[in-house]
Protein backbone atom coordinates (compact mmCIF):
# COMPACT_ATOMS: atom_id res chain seq x y z
CA UNK A 1 0.00 0.00 0.00
CA UNK A 2 1.12 3.39 -0.72
CA UNK A 3 1.63 6.06 1.74
CA UNK A 4 0.55 9.78 0.81
CA UNK A 5 4.13 10.61 0.34
CA UNK A 6 3.85 7.35 -2.38
CA UNK A 7 0.90 9.21 -3.69
CA UNK A 8 2.07 12.18 -3.90
CA UNK A 9 5.25 10.83 -6.04
CA UNK A 10 3.03 8.59 -8.28
CA UNK A 11 1.01 11.94 -9.24
CA UNK A 12 4.29 13.58 -9.83
CA UNK A 13 4.70 11.82 -12.75
CA UNK A 14 2.07 12.70 -14.71
CA UNK A 15 1.78 14.11 -17.44
CA UNK A 16 5.10 12.30 -19.38
CA UNK A 17 6.52 13.61 -22.31
CA UNK A 18 8.67 11.20 -24.99
CA UNK A 19 11.99 12.44 -25.70
CA UNK A 20 13.91 10.79 -28.81
CA UNK A 21 14.54 7.36 -28.36
CA UNK A 22 18.27 5.81 -28.54
CA UNK A 23 18.81 1.65 -29.43
CA UNK A 24 20.73 0.31 -26.66
CA UNK A 25 23.73 -2.71 -27.54
CA UNK A 26 21.49 -5.78 -27.20
CA UNK A 27 18.80 -4.37 -30.23
CA UNK A 28 16.62 -3.28 -27.47
CA UNK A 29 15.05 0.43 -27.59
CA UNK A 30 14.78 2.69 -25.06
CA UNK A 31 13.74 6.46 -24.49
CA UNK A 32 13.48 9.27 -22.35
CA UNK A 33 10.14 10.63 -20.42
CA UNK A 34 10.42 13.78 -18.62
CA UNK A 35 8.30 13.77 -15.90
CA UNK A 36 7.76 17.23 -13.40
CA UNK A 37 11.30 18.11 -12.93
CA UNK A 38 12.95 14.61 -13.49
CA UNK A 39 13.89 12.42 -16.23
CA UNK A 40 13.06 8.83 -16.29
CA UNK A 41 14.01 6.16 -18.83
CA UNK A 42 11.22 3.88 -20.31
CA UNK A 43 12.13 0.21 -21.65
CA UNK A 44 9.50 -0.20 -24.69
CA UNK A 45 7.49 -3.61 -24.78
CA UNK A 46 9.47 -6.63 -26.06
CA UNK A 47 7.11 -7.51 -28.24
CA UNK A 48 6.76 -3.67 -30.19
CA UNK A 49 10.24 -3.88 -30.60
CA UNK A 50 10.30 -7.69 -32.06
CA UNK A 51 7.62 -6.49 -34.45
CA UNK A 52 9.50 -3.36 -35.70
CA UNK A 53 12.60 -5.83 -36.36
CA UNK A 54 10.43 -8.08 -38.34
CA UNK A 55 9.10 -5.98 -40.51
CA UNK A 56 12.09 -4.09 -41.03
CA UNK A 57 13.99 -7.40 -41.81
CA UNK A 58 11.65 -8.82 -43.48
CA UNK A 59 8.17 -7.19 -44.74
CA UNK A 60 5.21 -8.51 -47.02
CA UNK A 61 5.40 -8.31 -50.31
CA UNK A 62 4.96 -4.52 -51.73
CA UNK A 63 5.46 -3.04 -47.68
CA UNK A 64 8.49 -1.36 -46.23
CA UNK A 65 8.50 0.40 -43.09
CA UNK A 66 8.75 4.36 -43.66
CA UNK A 67 12.17 4.41 -41.13
CA UNK A 68 11.37 8.31 -40.14
CA UNK A 69 8.51 7.34 -38.79
CA UNK A 70 9.88 5.64 -36.27
CA UNK A 71 12.57 8.11 -35.25
CA UNK A 72 10.68 9.72 -32.77
CA UNK A 73 8.29 7.27 -31.38
CA UNK A 74 8.32 3.19 -31.49
CA UNK A 75 4.42 3.90 -30.87
CA UNK A 76 3.51 5.37 -34.66
CA UNK A 77 4.51 3.47 -37.67
CA UNK A 78 3.46 4.29 -41.31
CA UNK A 79 4.29 1.66 -43.72
CA UNK A 80 4.31 2.48 -47.12
CA UNK A 81 2.61 0.09 -49.75
CA UNK A 82 2.26 -0.84 -53.01
CA UNK A 83 -0.52 -2.23 -54.73
CA UNK A 84 0.18 -6.00 -55.90
CA UNK A 85 0.41 -6.86 -59.53
CA UNK A 86 -2.04 -7.95 -61.18
CA UNK A 87 -4.34 -6.32 -59.05
CA UNK A 88 -6.89 -3.23 -59.61
CA UNK A 89 -4.65 -1.79 -57.54
CA UNK A 90 -0.99 -2.85 -59.22
CA UNK A 91 1.52 0.32 -59.22
CA UNK A 92 -0.02 2.53 -56.93
CA UNK A 93 1.25 3.21 -53.49
CA UNK A 94 -0.10 4.29 -50.52
CA UNK A 95 0.59 4.73 -46.67
CA UNK A 96 -0.95 2.82 -43.79
CA UNK A 97 -0.73 4.43 -40.51
CA UNK A 98 -0.27 1.99 -37.33
CA UNK A 99 -0.67 3.54 -33.73
CA UNK A 100 -0.26 1.56 -30.75
CA UNK A 101 -1.61 1.96 -27.65
CA UNK A 102 0.11 0.93 -24.20
CA UNK A 103 -2.28 -2.64 -23.88
CA UNK A 104 -0.47 -3.62 -27.49
CA UNK A 105 -1.14 -6.59 -28.25
CA UNK A 106 -4.06 -7.20 -25.61
CA UNK A 107 -5.39 -3.92 -28.00
CA UNK A 108 -5.21 -3.93 -31.34
CA UNK A 109 -3.49 -0.74 -32.84
CA UNK A 110 -5.26 1.69 -34.68
CA UNK A 111 -4.76 1.68 -38.51
CA UNK A 112 -5.64 3.68 -41.26
CA UNK A 113 -4.64 4.76 -44.39
CA UNK A 114 -3.10 8.27 -44.90
CA UNK A 115 -1.47 10.34 -46.99
CA UNK A 116 -2.35 11.92 -50.68
CA UNK A 117 -3.54 8.31 -52.10
CA UNK A 118 -6.41 6.86 -49.93
CA UNK A 119 -7.49 3.29 -52.22
CA UNK A 120 -11.08 3.57 -53.89
CA UNK A 121 -12.48 0.24 -51.93
CA UNK A 122 -15.82 -0.96 -51.03
CA UNK A 123 -14.12 -1.38 -47.41
CA UNK A 124 -11.95 2.10 -47.20
CA UNK A 125 -13.81 5.04 -46.69
CA UNK A 126 -12.34 8.49 -47.92
CA UNK A 127 -10.63 9.67 -44.62
CA UNK A 128 -8.41 6.12 -44.82
CA UNK A 129 -10.84 4.49 -42.39
CA UNK A 130 -11.06 0.20 -43.22
CA UNK A 131 -13.99 -1.73 -42.65
CA UNK A 132 -11.60 -4.63 -41.47
CA UNK A 133 -12.78 -6.67 -38.16
CA UNK A 134 -8.97 -8.35 -37.45
CA UNK A 135 -8.57 -4.32 -36.76
CA UNK A 136 -11.69 -4.44 -34.06
CA UNK A 137 -13.51 -7.38 -32.69
CA UNK A 138 -11.85 -9.76 -34.43
CA UNK A 139 -8.61 -8.89 -33.14
CA UNK A 140 -6.23 -11.26 -31.15
CA UNK A 141 -2.96 -11.25 -29.39
CA UNK A 142 -1.36 -13.26 -31.50
CA UNK A 143 -2.05 -11.48 -34.41
CA UNK A 144 0.84 -9.14 -35.67
CA UNK A 145 1.61 -5.99 -37.74
CA UNK A 146 2.67 -8.23 -40.49
CA UNK A 147 -0.77 -10.37 -40.36
CA UNK A 148 -2.82 -7.28 -40.38
CA UNK A 149 -0.60 -5.71 -43.52
CA UNK A 150 -1.19 -9.34 -45.17
CA UNK A 151 -4.86 -8.50 -44.65
CA UNK A 152 -4.87 -5.66 -45.80
CA UNK A 153 -3.13 -6.64 -49.45
CA UNK A 154 -5.54 -9.40 -49.31
CA UNK A 155 -8.25 -7.35 -48.89
CA UNK A 156 -7.50 -5.06 -51.61
CA UNK A 157 -5.78 -8.08 -54.12
CA UNK A 158 -9.18 -9.51 -54.14
CA UNK A 159 -11.51 -6.24 -54.79
CA UNK A 160 -13.14 -6.45 -58.28
CA UNK A 161 -14.39 -2.86 -58.73
CA UNK A 162 -12.94 0.48 -57.38
CA UNK A 163 -15.44 1.92 -55.50
CA UNK A 164 -16.33 3.82 -52.20
CA UNK A 165 -18.59 2.31 -49.20
CA UNK A 166 -22.24 3.15 -49.79
CA UNK A 167 -22.19 5.35 -46.71
CA UNK A 168 -18.80 6.96 -47.23
CA UNK A 169 -20.19 10.51 -47.11
CA UNK A 170 -22.28 10.53 -44.29
CA UNK A 171 -19.07 7.81 -42.11
CA UNK A 172 -16.59 10.89 -43.25
CA UNK A 173 -19.34 13.60 -42.01
CA UNK A 174 -19.32 11.99 -38.67
CA UNK A 175 -17.10 9.65 -37.69
CA UNK A 176 -14.15 9.91 -35.10
CA UNK A 177 -11.32 10.57 -35.85
CA UNK A 178 -10.41 7.42 -34.46
CA UNK A 179 -11.67 4.22 -36.34
CA UNK A 180 -11.59 1.89 -33.36
CA UNK A 181 -14.19 4.20 -31.66
CA UNK A 182 -16.95 3.04 -34.69
CA UNK A 183 -19.23 0.34 -34.58
CA UNK A 184 -18.79 -1.56 -37.12
CA UNK A 185 -20.99 -3.76 -38.96
CA UNK A 186 -19.34 -6.43 -40.80
CA UNK A 187 -21.53 -7.94 -43.32
CA UNK A 188 -20.17 -8.14 -46.84
CA UNK A 189 -17.55 -10.21 -47.93
CA UNK A 190 -17.90 -10.57 -51.48
CA UNK A 191 -14.99 -8.10 -52.24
Amino acid sequence: MLSPRGVTRARQLLPLRLWPRRSCGDGSIMASMQTTGRRVEVWFPKRLQKELLALQNDPPPGMTLNEKSVQNSITQWIVDMEGAPGTLYEGEKFQLLFKFSSRYPFDSPQVMFTGENIPVHPHVYSNGHICLSILTEDWSPALSVQSVCLSIISMLSSCKEKRRPPDNSFYVRTCNKNPKKTKWWYHDDTC
